[in-house]
């Protein structure tokens, strides 16, 4: 078995990435002890830190099956392994970008062919050449099947029609689907993913809808929850935290201005100070530093600051904060699944469809112990509302602990019976 993992996120930035992948990556080598699971990623080295069971399937090199240790030295995995990517990160980063930029100047001198080719890159396209000889494609979960990620998408879609094309088994799992309006895009993607044989979606409040429009058959569609909720489930505290959890999103998908930030840290602070709790920065992403950037200036007054886990800080360790908080207050989608499915309340942050619809999905598949808060600009009631929104589901959290205890353990069920449904379609090709 060689199965390809189509990863999402492939400078290993964000922890929630990391978290799915580290899911998907134990219950492959638990279901094929012996196969070799291809992660496609633009950071190798990076990879086999977090991942040792995974072979780096490198998008900036080609993308070939090569089986080599993550530097091509005798004896470096296990040291890598022993150290950790808390400490070998920085390095191994480093390492991977000055040679993933050195890959790409190199290519730039050949324009790639139109992507109607969709050929392989060995024959002058951009597609991973592991993809030919792979037993099956699972594209784990993410919401990059969006119009605010479209090279994401079109990278997705190319994968999945190359595949399917040439009845190579696929399966999409823990996926969020949408917004998705844009002409081209969905174009494509009615074109490509009625042809996948199981998408297994994180919320069943509008993915469905969304693929029942681009023409998916209703047998092909699962809704499971997000699949790194078996993560958080797995590592929550025996009680109740103490802290509050904290984490703002601010992109160009999460826009959020000056003075309503200073508002959501006036707020925070305001709620920290009410229930004597420690403030607990919970940094999701790290791509250009966006939630360190956003999230530490909202504690900087505080009088009580848990420090928060380093830049290449395993997702595990991430979780493992989280599960120190009462209440968690998030912009970031994965910091509240980290939170919930430990049967931590949350009050989530909202600035757009996005993430409004990111929230209110997981809201649906938890059932409770969720209120969301939505950023306006320039919205002086922000503090207040949020101060409201903390100390409400500060009073609540002891009694919802249970109910979304059990709606966890009951969505890692389904995640799991939808990954050995895939599996068995993957089995199936390869036989």
């Amino acid at each position: 078995m060689r199965v390809l993992v189509e990863n999402g996120e492939y400078w290993l930035n964000n922890k929630g990435d990391q978290a799915m992948l580290d899911v998907s990556v134990g219950r492959c080598t638990e279901r094929w002890p012996g196969a070799r699971i291809g992660v496609l990623t633009s950071a190798p080295r990076l990879l086999q830190a977090y991942e040792p069971a995974a072979e780096p399937i490198w998008y900036e090199r080609g993308g070939a099956w090569n089986g080599r240790g993550p530097v091509g030295l005798p004896g470096v995995a296990d040291l890598l392994d022993r150290l950790g990517p808390s400490r070998t990160g920085p390095v191994l980063n480093g390492w991977d970008a000055v040679v993933a930029r050195t890959a790409r100047i190199h290519r730039g001198s050949s324009p790639p062919p139109p992507r109607a080719e969709r050929v392989l890159h060995r024959d002058g396209g951009t597609l991973p050449d592991a993809l030919a000889e792979a037993s099956g494609v699972i594209a784990i979960g993410g919401g990059y099947l969006t119009d605010v990620d479209r090279s994401q998408t079109a990278r997705t879609l190319d994968l999945l029609e190359y595949a399917t094309a040439r009845r190579i088994p696929t399966a999409m799992l823990g996926q969020g689907i949408g917004p998705l309006e844009d002409g081209d895009l969905r174009e494509r993607a009615a074109r490509v993913l009625p042809a996948v044989g199981l998408i297994a979606l994180r919320e069943g409040l509008r993915g469905p809808a969304v693929l029942r429009g681009l023409g998916v058959r209703d047998d092909r569609i699962v809704v499971t929850g997000d699949d790194a909720v078996e993560l958080g489930y797995g590592l929550r505290p025996d009680r109740l935290g103490a802290a509050i959890g904290v984490c703002l999103r601010i992109a160009d998908y999460s826009p959020v201005g000056s003075a309503t930030r200073a508002a959501v840290g006036r707020g925070l602070r305001a709620a920290a100070r009410e229930h004597r709790a420690a403030l607990a920065p919970v940094i999701v992403s790290e791509h250009g530093a966006e939630d360190r950037r956003a999230t530490l200036p909202l504690v900087e007054e505080a009088l009580d600051v848990l420090p928060p886990p380093g830049r290449f800080a395993p997702a595990r360790e991430l979780i493992r904060r989280v599960g120190e908080c009462r209440v968690m207050v998030t912009g970031a989608y994965h910091a509240a699944v980290f939170a919930m499915s430990q049967g931590i309340p949350v009050v989530a942050l909202s600035s757009s469809q996005y993430y409004d619809d990111k929230f209110e999905g997981l809201a649906d598949m938890f059932g409770c112990g969720l209120d969301l808060v939505r950023l306006a600009a320039d919205d002086d009631s922000v503090a207040e509302r949020l101060l409201g929104a903390v100390s409400g589901r500060w009073r609540a959290a002891p009694d919802q602990r249970a109910a979304l205890l059990e709606s966890a353990s009951h969505q890692v069920g389904l995640s799991r019976a939808a990954f050995d449904q895939a599996a068995t379609l993957l089995e199936g090709g390869a036989a």
